[in-house]
């Protein structure tokens, strides 16, 4: 299969999903996963091909301080070869790591398609990340460049390695000016040396007991994989898509790079430095924003504002990042006359589970499974299907939207594809209308302000100081954030269970881990274990859940 047949394959795929974008039943029936063939690269053979003397707007970045700034189709096209160009020149190859750790400018996007374009691989890192984090990520990750701002590259002062260094902005050597060639096309052919199963993307993400993992995706399971995305989100060309999400992570590839282009709108970025809700809601009625998507934080905080009348161009609200609370559903709708669309999907797979355009939605479910998605319900016991256990992928045939794998730990890849399923490690329910309701995760990880938070990351902090014998991390409930960290820690010898330990703890922690990670809280306690000495965060997750506010009279919280 060449090129062009992948392309036309992908494209009829799309048109289905687009035509049947309020019929579920329809799209589940008619759409099946493209065969793009052995070769494919979405850069060249998708965006490309739509950017050919396309002047509609492809990106549109507005800032608080009233800058707005627009990029067409064909724009993005021609500085994302120009890009390649210069990449190119600097070194970078066919199956390079690229780290990008830019924030919400034009930048961001031209280098995801560039390196995408140059056969590399993707690495994405968030700003919030700090130099011991960027040291493991670029180690492990087997880094061989690294594009950033001036503003950070501090960080990777004494991170050792031997990889190019590509800044925006003043730096001093070793670091390389990014800059757009003058020459108006990248290299010739790079775009097809890429297997559409060839690595395009590793992301990485928290565990419960180890390091962060490496999640690799190839150029099928990612841009092909993400027309579920887009049929949930519900796009359609000439849309307005406005995602609030941080770049580094899952949810902006998904919302604010693949679905949106992969239906022809416009991606709008909006940056701020805090989020006030009445400016944000002036600049969604004057933007012209058709759909968005926003994390229940965010929801949390609009309808403690004034919503005023629905957007007159608003159609799709979809919430992202956790469950939301049934009353601001409810709110919304009040208000707006739109129904807030809940999903399910993971950093591993694109969205799996979500409540379509069009479809009735069921209070407290996520929805159906999407289009192409098998989704099983497995009984973790027996290991047969039930009406409630872990939200599974069957293996055979292997789901297309799937990741390739963890990389360099085929251990961990056996554990979750054993007994011929993909283990998601949350479980929920299914009624007789095949809707799923989200329960929990089978792990300890837990979201606060819509990050995920590994209770081991923290706790492998806070024993670090001196005071610290023994700490648990669980979520502790919150009114805006959803949960904040909150740990448990039993103390060391000589040291006294009051505000001066516990500041002392807070500072620690501040100073040893990203902002999204902060400890909100700290009680002290004898911690509950197993009869083989584990501890029992269930235990401690039931009493954060169980017990009334202000009920803790041995808590303490950061100042």
């Amino acid at each position: 299969m060449d090129r062009t047949t992948g392309g036309a394959a992908y494209r009829a795929a799309r048109d289905i999903l687009v035509r049947h974008r309020g019929d579920y039943g329809a799209a589940a029936a008619n759409f099946c996963w493209p065969d793009v063939g052995e070769r494919f690269n979405w850069a060249f053979d998708w965006f490309d091909p739509i950017a050919v003397g396309n002047p509609r707007t492809a990106l549109r970045i507005i800032g608080e301080d009233g800058t707005d700034r627009s990029y067409s189709f064909a724009d993005m096209a021609a500085r994302s070869d120009r890009l390649a160009t210069s990449l190119a020149a600097d070194g970078v190859v066919p199956g390079d790591r690229v780290m990008v750790m830019l924030g919400n400018q034009v930048e961001l996007w031209e280098s995801m398609l560039a390196v995408m374009k140059l056969g590399a691989v993707i690495l994405p890192a968030t700003t919030a990340l700090g130099a011991n984090d960027l040291a493991d990520r670029i180690g492990r990750g087997a880094v061989r460049h690294v594009i950033t701002n001036a503003d950070q590259v501090d960080k990777f002062a004494e991170i050792p390695g031997n990889f190019g260094r590509i800044v925006i902005g003043d730096a001093e050597p070793p670091w390389r000016p990014y800059q757009l060639a003058d020459k108006a096309a990248p290299p010739p052919q790079l775009g097809a040396r890429t297997g559409a199963d060839d690595p395009m993307l590793i992301y990485f993400t928290s565990g419960t007991t180890s390091r962060p993992k490496l999640v690799e995706h190839t150029h099928r399971s990612y841009p092909v994989g993400h027309l579920s995305t887009m049929y949930f989100i519900g796009l359609r060309p000439g849309d307005v898509h406005l995602n609030i999400s941080s770049p580094g992570w899952a949810k902006h590839a998904w919302s604010s790079f693949f679905a949106p282009w992969i239906a022809e709108s416009t991606i709008l970025v909006y940056n701020y430095t805090r989020f006030d809700p009445p400016r944000f809601l002036t600049m969604l009625r004057q933007a012209g924003v058709s759909s968005l998507c926003a994390p229940p934080t965010v929801w949390r905080m609009l309808i403690q504002a004034d919503l005023g009348a629905r957007p007159a161009t608003l159609r799709e609200v979809v919430g992202a990042g956790e469950p939301l609370n049934p009353e601001i559903i409810a709110r919304v709708q009040n208000r707006w006359g739109v129904t807030i669309r809940d999903g399910f999907g993971q950093t591993e797979t694109t969205a799996l589970v979500g409540n379509t355009p069009g479809s009735p939605v069921k209070p407290g479910s996520m929805g159906r499974p999407l289009p192409g998605v098998a989704v099983e319900i497995v009984d973790p016991v027996s290991g047969q299907p039930a009406t409630e256990g872990e939200i599974c992928l069957r293996m055979d045939p292997r789901p297309v939207n799937l990741m390739a794998g963890y990389f360099g730990d085929g251990e961990l890849n056996d554990q979750v594809t054993a007994d011929g399923y993909y283990h998601t490690g949350d479980v929920a329910s299914r009624d007789a209308d095949g809707y799923l309701t989200y329960i929990g995760r089978t792990d300890d990880v837990f979201k606060a302000s819509d990050y995920k938070i590994s209770p081991f990351e923290l706790e492998s902090v806070l024993i670090e100081h001196p005071a610290v014998a023994e700490a648990a991390v669980v979520p502790a409930p919150d009114p805006t954030r959803l949960a904040v960290p909150k740990a448990y820690i039993s103390l060391a010898a000589g040291w006294s269970p009051d505000r001066s330990t516990a500041d002392a703890i807070f500072v620690h922690a501040q100073r040893s881990l990203a902002p999204y990670q902060r400890i909100r809280r700290i009680e002290f306690t004898e911690l509950p274990k197993t009869i083989s000495g584990k501890i029992r965060r269930i235990e401690l997750r039931h009493r954060e859940n169980t017990c009334p506010p202000g009920g803790f009279a041995n808590e303490f919280r950061d100042r």
